[in-house]
């Protein structure tokens, strides 16, 4: 073997393999099982186990360290008050005297209680005499140092005289004042007040989740009830727990804790230390950007945490109700402001207050109109006529479309910016919708002649329905939300709802959903001083999670001159970008429609236009049909009672009729007038829907088969 193929690679060395998993030293064991032991015994503080707690603990003992000289200097002129009533009730014989009294004896032990009286006054004398000769001899003797150790003592003695205690004259304080320590040291003030509002048993009580601290402006924590208790409970009780808490309602918020963290039981509550919503409003935080993105959701306002809201408006329709003059439309407009600054979306703007606050959106709006004239009506079913078109065309181009890029049936944020495909996000904005929606001018819609406003619900309603999907946005604002002014099938798919102050719950309810009152949730008791705060009901996930069913927000504040320099600006990016058009590019064009097509696409997807006529019906059915009206579409529950007086009629022959004909009473909770919840029986509406779809099958049934007979 040649030399040089021989490589050298250093000694060899002999060994074997060893488990070098040595046991742990016997003092790291017990440091590991001390730690096991004081992280989950219940005998130690739970400010000793997490660094939040103890940093929270410290706080409260230094508020406690400087509130102590004030308070201790209450106790003892309390204990002075209450040494005073006593030595007074002492010496007059108080005890003595009344007992007399009630045994009708007074006369004659009146010489014995006099005499008595001035023993104990020769007794209070001659004690202060001594008092004042002990205090010159030690002043004398020992100087001033016994003699403040001795008003020392007499202070500590007055201060635990004169200390609080339940039960004083008044209402317990409860959370009232000053809660840093009255709720965090003392857990039995919250148990107590779940008690007093019956959310809990007198013998039960409540587990602690989460220790209470101070988070923003208030205090929070987290409790699981007993079992069987439910949080929903809570939530829709929230007000009577806020009167045993006495705090206002609007500084309570109760909320059930879901996901992996959460159970039926669990709650979270959240307790403001004053008004949230008594400071002034925050302006827009959209004043301070350049430019948005429309798929973002945009910011909508503030909740009484102080967490920022932000509201998505792509793939979804936003309703705002309330009565004049609480906020309605610089809510629609913040939602709009968001849109504006995106140079893509094209923007229809419909003004039916006929005022100026809309004006500034016709720098940037493709189609914008202001008035209340039936003309203006009648421009707006052209407006939406063109908007189902526009979606109709959009999904018949979607499904041209490769899978890479439309992937679904849907608009997607690259979709909306390429110019070729011509489908950007659109948004449609009416103020004051039910001005269009009670115009009776009519209109002749595939041979059927209809009002304006019905045909107007008819073409919102199925924008709502599919447009989402395509891009299309619906805004509308409205200061009269009731059963007659919004078709209840266009209240059905708007998907998320801001409701301001209202007058009743009956409103409440029209804007948020039905039975939203009884979870909690009613803007007629919303303040009047509260200006721009309504109960928001997203759909989609916000800051305060994609769990929450509605919470109270308060919008951000946005007069005219920011408004009209959000639009000025949007109208700079859009000219930028080369994506002015329309009313705003001076192109005041005639939209381009295709009515057949839009009536067949209403008629086929909207059954709403097929109006039952109750005399196709067979009764009871038809009466109750004609008594309920939009009312059937809208309610879920209607009670027997309110059927028999309405319908005059007996109620077991009535119950069996409906019963033969496929609607079963059942039970369920309703609202009486004095906001109270009581069970009583009644019928589902679904199920009379039901029975008036296979009585209108019959008719049709019978019909074609007369004409195949004939």
């Amino acid at each position: 073997m040649d030399s040089r193929e021989v490589e050298h690679v250093g000694p060899v060395l002999d060994g074997e393999l060893i488990d070098d998993t040595l046991p742990q030293p016997r003092h790291r064991t017990v440091r590991r099982r001390f730690a096991r032991w004081w992280q989950h015994s219940p005998r130690v503080p739970l400010w000793l186990k997490s660094k939040p707690q103890a940093v929270q603990a410290a706080k409260d003992g230094v508020v406690w360290m400087v509130k102590s000289p004030w308070r201790f200097l209450g106790a003892v002129v309390r204990g002075v008050v209450v040494g005073a009533r006593w030595w007074r009730g002492w010496v007059k014989v108080r005890d003595y005297r009344t007992a007399a009294e009630e045994s009708d004896k007074l006369a004659d032990k009146f010489t014995e209680i006099r005499e008595l009286t001035l023993f104990r006054w020769k007794v209070t004398g001659a004690v202060l005499a001594v008092l004042v000769l002990a205090v010159a001899v030690l002043d004398l003797v020992y100087g001033a140092k016994p003699l403040w150790i001795a008003g020392a003592v007499a202070s500590f003695a007055l201060a635990i005289l004169g200390r609080r205690k339940d039960g004083s004259p008044g209402r317990k304080p409860a959370l009232a004042g000053p809660r840093t320590l009255t709720w965090t040291m003392d857990p039995q003030v919250l148990v107590d007040a779940f008690r007093d509002a019956k959310l809990i048993g007198k013998d039960e009580t409540l587990r602690l989740v989460q220790r209470a601290t101070h988070v923003g402006n208030g205090w929070a924590i987290t409790v699981d009830l007993p079992a069987t208790r439910k949080a929903v409970d809570v939530v829709k009780n929230r007000d009577a727990l806020a009167s045993a808490l006495a705090v206002d309602e609007v500084q309570l918020i109760v909320e059930r804790v879901r996901g992996n963290g959460g159970h039926a039981g669990r709650v979270s509550m959240w307790v403001a230390d004053e008004d949230p919503y008594a400071r002034p409003p925050l302006r827009t935080p959209l004043l301070g950007v350049s430019a948005w993105d429309a798929w973002r959701p945009i910011p909508f306002g503030r909740d009484a945490r102080d967490r920022r809201i932000d509201l998505p408006l792509v793939w979804t329709s936003l309703l705002v109700g309330a009565i004049p003059r609480q906020g309605k439309t610089f809510a629609a407009r913040l939602a709009a402001a968001g849109l504006v600054l995106d140079a893509w979306v094209r923007l229809y703007v419909a003004d039916f207050k006929a005022g100026k606050d809309w004006d500034a959106a016709s720098q940037v709006a493709h189609r914008f109109m202001s008035g209340d004239e039936p003309e203006h009506v009648l421009s707006l079913v052209d407006w939406l006529v063109e908007l189902v078109a526009e979606v109709q065309g959009r999904f018949r181009r979607m499904r041209d479309l490769d899978d890479l890029t439309c992937p679904e049936s849907k608009v997607t944020p690259e979709m909306s910016r390429d110019r070729a495909l011509n489908m950007p996000i659109t948004a449609l904005f009416i103020d004051e919708v039910q001005v269009p929606l009670e115009d009776r001018t009519p209109v002749e819609v595939q041979g059927k002649k209809l009002t304006a406003g019905e045909y107007i619900g008819e073409l919102l309603t199925w924008l709502a329905k599919k447009g989402p999907a395509a891009g299309i946005v619906l805004v509308l604002a409205t200061q009269r939300p009731d059963s007659k002014t919004i078709p209840s099938g266009l209240r059905a798919v708007l998907g998320s709802r801001f409701a301001l102050r209202v007058m009743d719950w009956r409103d409440s309810n029209i804007v948020l959903g039905e039975q939203m009152n009884t979870r909690g949730f009613d803007s007629s008791r919303l303040l009047p001083s509260h200006k721009g705060v309504g109960i928001l009901r997203p759909d989609g996930d916000t800051t305060a999670g994609a769990d929450v069913l509605a919470m109270t927000v308060r919008t951000y504040y946005m007069p005219n001159e920011d408004w009209q320099t959000i639009c000025r600006q949007g109208r700079a990016l859009r000219e930028s970008a080369g994506t002015l058009t329309g009313h705003a590019a001076g192109q005041d064009t005639t939209p381009t429609l295709d009515r057949a097509a839009v009536a067949q696409a209403l008629g086929t997807g909207s059954p709403t236009l097929q109006a039952v006529e109750p005399e196709t019906l067979p009764e009871p059915l038809a009466q109750v049909v004609d008594f309920l009206g939009d009312d059937l579409a809208e309610r879920e529950f209607i009670p027997s009672a309110e059927l028999v007086d309405a319908l005059e009629v007996e109620p077991t022959a009535f119950g069996r009729q409906m019963g033969e004909l496929g609607c079963r009473p059942t039970r369920d909770y309703v609202q009486t007038d004095n906001d109270q919840t009581r069970r009583v029986r009644g019928y589902l509406t679904a199920d009379i829907r039901a029975a008036v779809d296979r009585a209108l099958s019959r008719a049709s049934a019978d019909s074609e088969a007369g004409v195949d007979d004939g």
